[in-house]
């Protein structure tokens, strides 16, 4: 997991068939947020590399500390 200019670039070992790396990117992000899997989601490019992911119950500020501190 890293930064690719204004994004965050993630990795999976899931297989892209029938939501499996959509799941293992949403459990891998909920891991790194300290939050359950069912509050992070996909809500655009379920079939596209780029993704649009929405994080229920947290502040964007929040969010950006942590994947921020996660990262380096």
């Amino acid at each position: 997991m890293g930064l690719l200019g204004d994004r965050l670039k993630v990795a999976v070992a899931a297989a892209p068939e029938g939501g499996k790396a959509n799941d293992a990117v949403c459990k891998l992000l909920a891991g790194v947020l300290g939050i359950s899997p069912r509050q992070v989601r996909v809500i655009a490019g379920h079939t596209s590399p780029i993704k649009t992911i929405e994080v229920q119950g947290a502040q964007l500020e929040s969010v950006r500390e942590q994947l921020s501190a996660y990262l380096q």
